[in-house]
């Protein structure tokens, strides 16, 4: 009876967080309301910040201005963008974003767009700068995976592996929007450097970072400017620039569930949640009880689905996924002997979607399901996490393993004292007189069961065998109260 009503505890969470995952769409946009299409003289431009360090917590953000702004209309996109840098994989996610909208996009730099930064600005149309700002030294570094490591050098090695993409990504972007190919590499490869006729403009052995001035300076006369298109002040001035003084102007934010999201789907927090949630369920199949460790476990598990929803990394079908692989496993472990197909099955599902919700996957439908590789599955940041999350459940059961049985908790749970003849326990012996004994089998012996015997129903036990329910058997054996039965062959 405990195990069917914790069942039904367990259960609970994992609804909670199909609610939670179902209600989870951020509002995102400083004008709550959803704009509707703007008169065609008004016109509409959403801005979308880019400041700060570029990491995954502002992809959800970027990539959520961009649909509003296609779903809303809008007649252009500015990035308003002061960043150092930032990563690389998610500075790609963006171009690659950018390249793919039929909107026309800006990058307002004001004042810095610096390393992954200068990536991005090439993916737009058109760049505008203040007139204190910087944009280029977009070279690739490695950082520590210690919080305190920092930055550091690309090992020779490897350092042709990594800046081959990195240049072709900038080239890419600088060929989609009309800039020069070159300079983006001069800002990549110290050794590339960059002249215009006989003026050199960034020797070779330095990356290029380029001031407004030299940004918006003519290639020659009367000529295209070398990267920016123009300057101005603030963000209004730039956007009477581009045509747009008198547009409505809606501001993307990231949303307070987003940066908790940030959180949970970061390194360490995404292993913490999810080995909790891995080890409550544990605790509950181990030790009886009311069954709050697998709510919490539940709770957790469901926190941690909620998060990577927010960020945009698992939907509602990695949870299905994954509620459906525990009723499965459930299953095998409470209803069906062994452990067979449904418990593999179910092992498999919850695997699955644990791996799917920790993988940026292509935000369309259907996905293309050819380009899903295993190398772009198992992506570093997924192996770590999902490792992490496992050294801890492991420690974690070999910790509660030694230990859990000596606590006190633990001893009001469980029944760890013997009933042993010294104690005064005895068990009264079936009686020898059964052998030979012919009856039948109530229930199907599996290989215990019920055996009816001239209408006395006795608990009995096969040697091994499987009998049908109301098969004919027969007493072979009595072992103190243990009586064992072999089924009885009809004659041919």
């Amino acid at each position: 009876m405990k195990r069917q009503h914790s069942l039904s505890c367990n259960l609970l969470p994992a609804l909670l967080a199909t609610v939670l995952v179902l209600a989870s769409a951020p509002f995102a946009t400083a004008d709550d309301s959803t704009p509707a299409a703007p008169p065609a003289s008004e016109g509409l431009v959403y801005v979308i910040p880019v400041q700060g360090m570029i990491e995954r917590g502002l992809l959800y953000a970027f990539r959520r201005g961009l649909d509003e702004a296609r779903a809303n209309g809008a007649d252009a996109i500015v990035l308003d963008m002061d960043t150092p840098g930032g990563k690389l994989d998610t500075a790609e996610q963006m171009v690659l974003l950018l390249l793919d909208s039929s909107i026309p996009t800006y990058t307002f730099v004001h004042p810095r767009a610096i390393s992954a930064g200068a990536i991005i600005a090439f993916a737009t149309d058109a760049i505008y700068m203040t007139p204190t700002g910087l944009i280029g030294d977009a070279m690739p570094i490695m950082m520590s995976p210690l919080p305190t490591g920092g930055a550091q050098a690309v090992p020779e090695d490897l350092k042709e592996k990594v800046m081959s993409p990195t240049l072709a990504l900038m080239r890419s972007a600088a060929q989609a929007k009309g800039h020069d190919p070159a300079l983006g590499e001069a800002m990549i490869r110290p050794e590339a450097g960059y002249s215009i006729s006989n003026r050199v403009i960034c020797p070779e052995g330095h990356l290029l970072t380029l001031t407004a001035t030299e940004a918006v300076e003519p290639l020659r006369e009367g000529g295209k400017p070398l990267l920016a298109a123009g300057l101005a002040d603030n963000l209004t001035d730039m956007l009477a620039t581009i045509g747009h003084a008198e547009s409505r102007v809606v501001t993307v934010e990231i949303t307070t569930a987003e940066k908790i999201a940030r959180v949970i789907e970061g390194f360490p927090f995404s292993g913490i949640l999810l080995a909790l949630g891995l080890l409550g369920l544990y605790i509950e199949f181990k030790v009886p009880g009311f069954g709050f460790p697998g709510i919490g476990g539940m709770c957790c598990l469901a926190l941690w689905f909620w998060g990577h929803h927010i960020a945009g990394l698992s939907s509602i079908l990695e949870l299905l996924m994954f509620t459906v692989g525990a009723i499965l496993l459930l299953t095998e472990i409470f209803l069906l002997p062994g452990f067979g197909a449904a418990g593999i099955a179910g092992v498999v599902m919850m695997l699955a979607a644990v791996l799917m919700s920790m993988v940026e996957l292509p935000p369309v439908v259907p996905v293309d399901l050819p380009a899903l590789t295993f190398p772009t599955l198992m992506r570093r940041r997924s192996v770590i996490n999902l490792g992490f999350a496992m050294t801890l459940l492991l420690g974690a059961m070999l910790i509660l393993a030694r230990y859990l049985p000596k606590t006190a908790i633990f001893g009001r749970l469980m029944l760890t004292a013997a009933n042993t003849r010294a104690a005064g326990y005895t068990v009264e012996a079936a009686p020898a007189t059964l052998i030979g004994r012919r009856g039948r089998a109530v229930t199907a012996l599996r290989p215990a069961g019920i055996g009816d015997f001239d209408g006395e129903r006795l608990s009995v036990v096969t040697h091994g065998t499987f009998v049908d329910q109301g098969s004919p058997i027969v007493v072979a054996e009595v072992e103190g109260n243990r009586i064992i039965v072999d089924a009885v062959t009809p004659p041919a």
